[in-house]
């Protein structure tokens, strides 16, 4: 029986087809027998008990300009939906929080995905301080006197936005650094949050590798290589995806955090792993999946579905 699905995403019009892992799971499911809808998060609200989004019914077609169709747009009833895709892309601010809490009132009788109490609660640079055996030497701080106590004690380190995405806001400071001071004052002109702080790994050169885990199980990663001169590896800042294998360490890393992801309802997780060392744990919405399917033919998204159908039945 095909399942009634709505994808909570950015606009679906302006993704690239050839990258974007949530056109490639929505794709999947149409494919799979599965009905589409569409919304974006200013159309989720909350009106007398029921928790309703405005959007449109959608067919999806992997031609590049010609990949979406909309069918005429109404109101829709969200605990009608056998599954709701929690898929926008961060920042992590009060809107995507509440978000969450609107999307808790349906789940689990509507299976939302990623489950949204957890997406709320595991922080994405927050949730690997559980794991300090894994991780590099990490600071979360908004004194400066402690951040800049971390950065002599270890020399060279990133500093960025607890919350930030994408790789907006991140610094390297290495040891002759005289910016630290300047940075402080231009992120605390921003906002009240803390910031993060970690050692440099200066594996990073070799590349950031984004780890694909399914309900707790690794299934593949790519290896996000910077560009000369640049510290960050992102794709959408001029990384460079290229094809690699998990590690022996990869692999323990999965097994140490596996558990925890699915026993809370963490269907589809990207972690980032530098040398030996997880720096973050990303549930919100990441990414990666159309790189590994086209490096080793792993179908990420055809195992995503087994989950959630299985769930389902």
């Amino acid at each position: 029986m095909g399942l009634k699905v709505a994808l909570q995403m950015d606009p679906i019009g302006s993704v690239n087809i050839d990258a974007d892992s949530t056109f490639r799971i929505a794709h999947e499911a149409q494919q799979r027998g599965h009905s589409l809808f569409f919304y974006t998060p200013d159309k989720l609200g909350y009106r007398e008990g029921r928790v309703v989004a405005q959007g449109y019914p959608i067919t999806l077609r992997r031609e590049k300009g010609n990949h979406v169709s909309y069918a005429p747009g109404r109101e829709v009833d969200l605990a009608e939906f056998d599954v709701v895709w929690l898929r926008q892309d961060p920042p992590f601010d009060m809107g995507y929080i509440t978000t969450t809490h609107l999307l808790d009132m349906i789940h689990p009788k509507t299976l939302v995905v990623n489950d949204p109490f957890w997406v709320r609660n595991f922080p994405e640079k927050l949730l690997v301080l559980q794991f300090p055996d894994l991780t590099p030497p990490t600071l979360i701080a908004r004194d400066l006197g402690m951040i800049r106590a971390f950065k002599a004690e270890h020399g060279d380190i990133i500093l960025k936005p607890l919350y930030g995405n994408g790789g907006a806001g991140v610094f390297r400071l290495g040891p002759d650094d005289r910016n630290l001071s300047s940075l402080h004052e231009l992120f605390s002109g921003i906002n009240r949050e803390p910031l993060i702080a970690q050692k440099f790994l200066p594996a990073v050169a070799k590349g950031d590798k984004r780890v694909i885990l399914v309900n707790g199980e690794a299934v593949g990663a790519i290896n996000r290589v910077p560009l000369a001169g640049e510290t960050r590896s992102n794709m959408h800042v001029g990384g460079r995806a290229e094809k690699v294998d998990l590690t022996d360490r990869d692999r323990e890393i999965c097994a140490a955090i596996g558990p925890a992801l699915r026993d809370n309802g963490q269907i589809f997780v990207g972690i980032d792993v530098i040398g030996d060392w997880l720096t973050e744990i990303n549930l919100t919405s990441p990414t990666g999946i159309q790189e590994l399917e086209r490096f080793d033919g792993t179908n990420t998204a055809a195992k995503i579905w087994e989950v959630i159908e299985a769930k389902r039945a």
